[in-house]
């Protein structure tokens, strides 16, 4: 079994200030922080004797390969993003950082959500990345128009009710 993976889909590289802060935030946290209390504990470990046995070791050794994973694709990405922050021209249209009230033409049931870059996502919030469908599907729509998307479900039509920015 080998370990190649296919790239990952180039992802839109958009980002609200505050999704850029804390992408810059949490690289300074795991290489100021993190890191050197890991590459410490990792010394401590391996100072013991046997690693083939050891534990913490391990533990230790996997734990810094995840935090350089990490950082090495922070290191590449903050850098590669754009932060938006400016309010479109007409804020009746959906575009990147648009909060949107949508209605299910068919159930009448309503919805709202964030459009926001993929690094941001948080489905507990409503903030869906600009690359999902959805997103996709509604950008460049005003108030009153429907649209059709194609979910993993299945093609779902929606009325867009409200469209709204957040201040600068």
């Amino acid at each position: 079994m080998s370990r190649w993976r296919p790239p990952p889909e180039k992802s839109t590289p958009l980002i609200s200030r505050a999704g850029h802060d804390r992408l810059k935030a949490e690289l300074d946290e795991l290489w100021r922080v993190k890191r050197p209390e890991v590459v410490k504990a990792l010394a401590a470990a391996a100072a013991e004797g046997d690693r083939s046995e050891n534990a913490e070791y391990t533990y230790r050794k996997k734990q810094l390969g995840e935090i350089d994973r990490r950082v090495r694709y922070l290191g590449k990405r903050v850098p590669a993003l754009k932060v938006v922050e400016a309010v479109p021209a007409d804020p009746e249209a959906v575009f990147f950082g648009a909060t949107v009230e949508l209605e299910d033409v068919e159930t009448g049931e309503s919805h709202r959500y964030r459009i926001v870059g993929p690094d941001e996502t948080d489905a507990r919030l409503g903030w869906i990345s600009i690359d999902s469908p959805l997103a996709r599907a509604m950008l460049k729509k005003r108030i009153d128009d429907e649209f059709t998307a194609e979910l993993p479900g299945g093609p779902r039509s929606y009325a867009i009710v409200a469209v709204e920015y957040l201040a600068p």
